[in-house]
């Protein structure tokens, strides 16, 4: 007993400490925004702010493009909710319709999941381009309105709704609409926190796409902007830690407000 009490003690130390060690940037980046630029060339670097300033954050917003870009994030995270729905009702499609070829449709859906995004983005450019929608948000959104992992997760988890339940509604008189959103959204809803989730860090950390679909800064996302600011305010590395804290600190919020749904949804899905 002795033994293991010190084993699980000497564990629990490393584990804090390896997680502290791992801290460390992400503290720097969140303490370093409120720092005055002054302080970044200070010897020796300090890890808190002498003098506490939100000037950076303001200058963020003022001085810079950065409340458009939040607009079009926003905008991209919204298509991507919209998104949750599409592949719901495909999943719903391939768990409890029964038409020609379903079965090998599904599989060569699972298929495009082993082809590398940046494989499929000059087709999906060509096809953009020839329906007149490059540099436009329309552009920018459709191409990621549907995926294949968002079908798999949701056909796993319908395929196991009592198709008896189904039935029963359609006697009812409820029509097939009426039976997904009043039926099978309620039962799906731990799949919906996960795939929501995980569509607003997506969305929100969206950069490859935006960059080469739109020439215009008006269309640019918040990753892309904070690109941009490294590349013309390198020297400001006070505006740079604001613009990297403002990217980060939404998704530590929301991952650790809805973790405990992401690893009940994986845990459900795989037993399903």
């Amino acid at each position: 007993m002795a033994a293991k009490r010190i084993e699980k003690t000497v564990m629990t130390v490393l584990l804090i400490a390896g997680g502290l060690l791992m801290m460390i940037p992400f503290i720097w980046m969140i303490t370093s925004s409120f720092k005055p630029e002054n302080e970044f060339t200070a010897v020796p670097p300090t890890l808190l702010p002498k003098e506490f300033t939100i000037k950076n954050y303001v200058d963020l917003f003022t001085k810079l493009d950065f409340i458009v870009y939040l607009k079009n994030t926003l905008i991209i995270v919204f298509w991507s909710f919209v998104g949750l729905f599409l592949n719901a009702l495909a999943g719903y499609a391939f768990a409890k319709y029964e038409f020609p070829g379903n079965k090998k449709l599904f599989y060569l859906v699972l298929a495009t999941m082993m082809i590398p995004g940046q494989v499929t983005m000059i087709p999906v450019y060509l096809l953009i381009n020839a329906m007149g929608l490059t540099n436009t948000m329309a552009g920018i959104v459709l191409p990621g309105l549907v995926g294949a992992f968002g079908i798999f997760l949701f056909r796993q988890f319908m395929s196991t709704i009592p198709t008896d339940l189904i039935e029963a509604s359609r006697l009812d008189g409820a029509g097939e609409l009426r039976i997904f959103f009043q039926l099978i959204v309620p039962i799906t809803k731990p799949v919906f926190a996960v795939q929501g989730i995980l569509a607003f860090i997506g969305a929100w950390n969206s950069f490859l796409w935006p960059l080469i679909m739109a020439n215009d800064q008006k269309l640019y996302t918040l990753s892309v902007g904070l690109q941009l600011l490294k590349g013309q305010h390198g020297s400001d590395f006070g505006l740079q830690m604001a613009g990297a804290a403002f990217m980060v600190v939404p998704i530590i919020i929301v991952f650790s407000f809805f973790q405990k749904h992401i690893i009940e949804g994986y845990t459900i899905s795989g037993m399903k």
